[in-house]
Parts: structure tokens; sequence; C-alpha cells
């Protein structure tokens, strides 16, 4: 498959252990292509030095990448022995988030991998501010991977709408589970399953409607929500039991699945709104992040754009 050949790998600096990283060798080892290794450093207190001169400020900034770069490849030792290939990038620059998505713009990469933290009391993801940025705002399918090895005999997870409340739904939910199909094919052959969720009914209309009848309302939502699942299985020659239509929030259903399941992976499309629109409307995908237990794969919708721009001028040094 020649879908994510060119990998980007966001390395943590605080830890020896990267579990992205591994991640990432796992799917070249299983389906090609290369990997980047790359981090992004800042140190304000190199700005702050008014006794040095450019030169010098540019040759401090230089000896740390050029370490920090080595640090890297030993890092990187054990599987560039074993043939993975592998390049290191290190550049100054002091917003992660747009260092990474420039990055991933001038470098046309596939997907970018980068490790979630763990909250050890309850095995739930927590997430960076960096981290929802890239979600929001990075072009490329984005695979933030938890500490823990790929479960065996795992499912990946596809979270699909339903709802057909928007002109994008259908398109997005297609791609989703055409790009999960041949990701799964490719990484030994997992199971991928369908899941999707529909509202309940909504109290203030029972109560303010004395005719209305929930179990009636109940089963026509349903009953959408079946016909749509099983023609996006259909389209995609999958069976039925590998689909799951449940009652309740997707924040809720989606994460509940995909412990049933065992899944590695949850797949979930989103739409990376920012500003206002986020703030009132909120992103249904950050929600049931919140939840998750295991990875997580975002991919936007086709004809995304990135509101992150390169620079225009070089001043970031790079090695």
């Amino acid at each position: 498959m020649a879908k994510y050949q060119n990998l980007l790998v966001a390395i943590d600096p605080n830890q020896d252990d990267q579990p992205a990283l591994r991640r990432a060798v796992y799917l070249v080892q299983r389906n090609g292509g290369r990997i980047t290794a790359f981090l992004s450093i800042y140190d304000f207190s190199y700005e702050m030095t008014t006794l040095l001169s450019p030169n010098e400020r540019t040759s401090m900034r230089q000896g740390v990448i050029s370490q920090r770069s080595a640090w890297i490849k030993e890092q990187c030792r054990y599987y560039l022995e074993a043939g993975v290939p592998i390049d290191i990038k290190v550049v100054w620059h002091n917003r992660p988030f747009e260092a990474i998505i420039q990055e991933v713009i001038s470098g046309k990469y596939d997907l970018l991998l980068k490790m979630a933290h763990q909250h050890d009391r309850l095995e739930s993801v927590i997430f960076t501010p960096t981290d929802w940025h890239l979600l929001r705002k990075c072009p490329c399918p984005v695979w933030m991977v938890k500490d823990q090895p790929w479960p065996q005999h795992g499912t990946a997870l596809v979270a699909v709408n339903l709802s057909s409340e928007e002109p994008y739904h259908d398109p997005l939910n297609i791609k989703l589970v055409k790009e999960s199909l041949e990701l799964a094919e490719h990484v030994d052959h997992t199971s991928l399953h369908l899941v999707g969720a529909y509202p309940v009914t909504p109290i203030n209309i029972a109560i303010e409607l004395p005719d209305f009848d929930p179990s009636i309302y109940n089963d026509a939502i349903r009953g959408q929500h079946l016909l749509a699942m099983k023609a996006l299985r259909q389209k995609f020659g999958m069976k039925e039991e590998c689909t799951h239509v449940e009652k309740g929030l997707p924040e809720e259903v989606i994460p509940d699945v995909a412990d049933h399941l065992n899944a590695g992976v949850v797949v979930l499309g989103t739409l990376g709104r920012t500003g206002i629109s986020a703030a009132f409307i909120g992103n249904t995908a950050e929600h049931v992040i919140d939840h998750l237990k295991c990875d997580l794969l975002a991919i936007k919708p086709d004809g995304f754009q990135s509101p992150v721009e390169l620079d225009d001028d070089d001043e970031h040094d790079d090695e």
C-alpha cells in the first residue's frame, strides 16, 4: 500500500523511550516507506544573552541542535542497524506545533505520529496543547500513540457519522473506511469494525408533547442509522457483525465499543474547527478523544487547508 510511505515522527524531548517511533517502525516494517524523526527545540535564555553577538548566539543554537541530533540518533540506533530508513531533523523554533506542521507541509508527509501521554490511574490518554493544535490544524492524518504494544488480535475501529446532516459526512465516512481498510490489510491483517452512535429521545419533546411516543421515535432513529450503516458496509463488502450501531453520545459509545473489541486504534474524522466555531459548536471528535484508552488516528476531509503557513524567511536553524 502506497498511502502511508513518508512518515514524520514527532520526538518527545523529555524521555528516552519513544512509543511513536516504535509505532512508525512497526508500520514501515509491514508497509514499506521511510521515517523522519523530527524535534523542535527552543531555549529563550539563548535569545536573551545580550553579551553575545548574533553569530555567537547562532553558534550556540547549532551546538544544542547538534547535541539533540546525536541524542535522537542514539534513540534510533537499533532501528538503523536493522535497516529501517530513518532521517533525523532538529529545528530551532519557539512553537512546536507550528514547526511540526510546517515540516509536514514542506516535506509532503503522508502521516504524522506523536506520543500521547497516559494517565496512569484511569489508563486514559492525556493530550497536551500541542497535541490539540496538531489534531485541529495538521493537514495530513495524525496518529496519536499510546505507550503500549499493539494488542494481540486487536482491531481497528472506525467511528463514522451516520446522521448525514451535513454534505461532508458521507464522503468523509467513505474516506475513513477506505484508508482504514487499506492500512488494516497491510498491518498484520488487522480486523476492521465500524461504529456509529444515534441520539436518545430528547426529554423536553416527551414532556411538551403528550402524544409523543419515545419508543417509536427511538425505533425510527435507530432504523435510519442501521440503514445508513448497511449501505456503508455493503459499499466495502464488510460483514454485518463488524458493524455496531449503539444508542448514546459518541463520546460514550465509541470508547465503550473500543474497549469491548480490544481495539488497537480508533480512526475518526476531524474537521479541524478552530476559534469561535470550536468554542461554541465544539468538535465531536475532541469529546470522543478525551475518553479513549487506545491509539487514535485522526483524518481530515479532502480539501482541508491548514491555517499554518510556511515561514517566509529562513529564521529557524536546523540540522
